[in-house]
C-alpha cells in the first residue's frame, strides 16, 4: 500500500487534507485490515502542517477584488479619467461616465477591482453632490437635521447600483448607510421628542450607546452573510468582509467611548486617562482579537491596534519611564502582537475553535 501512502502524502502537501487527517485515515484503514508502508516522519508531517497553515492563512479571508494585473491597469485608467473629469466638469459629467464604465467593466466584463473603485467613485459623487445641495442650510438647520438629510441621500443610489451591478461593496455600503441614517434619526428623535440634548454632559453616553446598537446591527448582518457561506465560495463572503470591515471599528470605538467619555472626554494623548481606563481598553482589544479568531476575520484584530498602542502609552506614562522609552515600547508591543497573531493565526484559531461547542463551530469558517 505504499502507493496509497504516497497519494495521501501528496494530498497533504497540496493542502487537500492535513497531515493529521492523513494519520487518522491510516489508522482507520489499518483497523480494517489494510497494510501500509512506513509512515511519514514527524518532521515531514510538521512541514506539511506548516505548509497547510500558510496556505489556509492566505485563503481564509481573500475577498475577490484583485484577480490580476489587468484589473490593476484598468483601475488606474478609471481613477485618472474620473479625477480629470471631476476637475474639468465637476459632478455634472462624472456620474454618466461612472455608469457607462460600470456597464462595460462590471456588468459585461465582470472585472473585480474596477467594480470596487467604481462603487467608491459613486459614493464620492453622492457625498460631494449631497454636500453641495444641503450646504446652504448648514447654518439654518439643526446639526442633527443637517446630518440626517445628508446621510439619507446615500441608501437609494447604493441600492440602485447594487440592483444593477451586484457589487458586494455596494450592498455593504447600503447596509452601513441605512444603519448610520437610523442612528442619526434616533438621536434626533431623542432631542425632538424627549428634549434630550446629546451634547449635554449629563447625557454624554447616549451617543456611544446609540452607535453601539447600530454597529451591533451591522455586525449581526455581517454574521448572517458569513454563516450562510461558511466555505467562503460566493459573493456573500465578500459582502460579509466589507461589513465586518465597517462594523469592527464602529463597535470598538463605541465601546471606547463608553470607557473614556465618563471622564470628561479624556483621551490617551492628553495624559488624563486613568490606569483603569487603559486596562479596560486592553481588555476590549483582547476580546476583539478573540472574536476575530473565532469568526476568522482579521478586521477585528487590526481595528484595535491604535487603541492597544494608546492603552500601553497610558500605562507606561503612569510610570517614571521617559517619553522616548514608552513611545517605542508601545510601538514594539503592538508590532510583536501583530506578528505573533499573523504568523500563528491558524494555530491560535484551532485552539480557540476546539474550545467551542460543535453547534457553533459547524456554522463558522472551518479551521484547518
Amino acid at each position: 500500500m505504499t502507493e496509497l501512502n504516497r497519494a495521501l502524502a501528496g494530498a497533504a502537501e497540496k493542502g487537500i487534507i492535513s497531515a493529521h487527517q492523513v494519520r487518522d485515515l491510516e489508522v482507520y484503514l489499518a483497523g480494517r485490515g489494510f497494510r501500509f508502508g512506513p509512515a511519514a516522519s514527524d518532521a515531514a508531517a510538521d512541514r506539511a502542517d506548516a505548509a497547510l497553515d500558510a496556505r489556509a492563512a492566505e485563503d481564509s479571508e481573500q475577498p475577490r477584488f484583485i484577480r490580476g494585473f489587468h484589473d490593476i491597469l484598468i483601475t488606474i485608467g478609471i481613477v485618472v479619467v474620473l479625477i480629470g473629469l471631476w476637475g474639468l466638469t465637476g459632478p455634472l459629467a462624472t456620474l454618466p461616465v461612472i455608469l457607462v464604465l460600470a456597464e462595460i467593466l462590471v456588468r459585461r466584463q465582470r472585472l473585480a477591482l474596477p467594480s470596487v473603485v467604481l462603487t467608491l467613485a459613486l459614493v464620492h459623487w453622492v457625498a460631494m453632490t449631497s454636500m453641495w445641495l444641503v450646504d446652504d442650510h448648514e447654518d439654518t438647520w439643526h446639526p442633527l437635521t443637517f446630518t440626517l438629510v445628508y446621510v439619507a441621500t446615500f441608501p437609494i443610489p447604493l441600492a440602485l447600483f447594487y440592483w444593477r451591478y451586484r457589487v458586494p461593496l455596494a450592498l455593504a455600503g447600503l447596509v452601513l448607510s441605512i444603519a448610520l441614517t437610523c442612528v442619526v434619526a434616533v438621536l434626533l428623535a431623542f432631542e425632538r421628542a424627549l428634549g434630550i440634548d446629546v451634547a449635554n454632559p449629563d447625557y454624554v453616553l447616549l451617543l456611544p450607546l446609540t452607535l453601539l446598537v447600530g454597529a451591533l446591527a451591522v455586525f449581526a448582518i455581517a454574521m448572517r452573510y458569513d454563516v450562510s457561506d461558511p466555505q467562503r465560495l460566493t459573493t456573500r463572503s465578500d459582502i460579509a468582509f466589507w461589513l465586518h470591515l465597517a462594523a469592527a471599528p464602529a463597535l470598538l470605538y463605541s465601546l471606547m467611548g463608553l470607557v473614556f467619555l465618563v471622564n470628561g472626554g479624556a483621551t490617551w494623548w492628553d495624559g488624563q486617562a486613568s490606569f483603569n481606563q487603559a486596562a479596560s481598553a486592553i481588555v476590549i482589544v483582547a476580546v476583539f482579537m478573540l472574536v476575530g479568531l473565532v469568526i476568522d476575520r482579521r478586521a477585528f484584530v487590526t481595528s484595535g491596534l491604535l487603541s492597544l498602542g494608546g492603552a500601553i502609552w497610558t500605562v507606561l506614562s503612569k510610570t517614571n519611564a521617559s517619553l522616548d522609552s514608552y513611545v517605542f515600547i508601545a510601538l514594539a508591543v503592538v508590532g510583536v502582537t501583530v506578528l505573533f497573531i499573523g504568523i500563528f493565526w491558524q494555530r491560535l484559531r484551532r485552539m480557540v475553535i476546539d474550545l467551542l461547542p460543535e453547534t457553533i463551530t459547524a456554522r463558522l469558517h472551518a479551521a484547518p
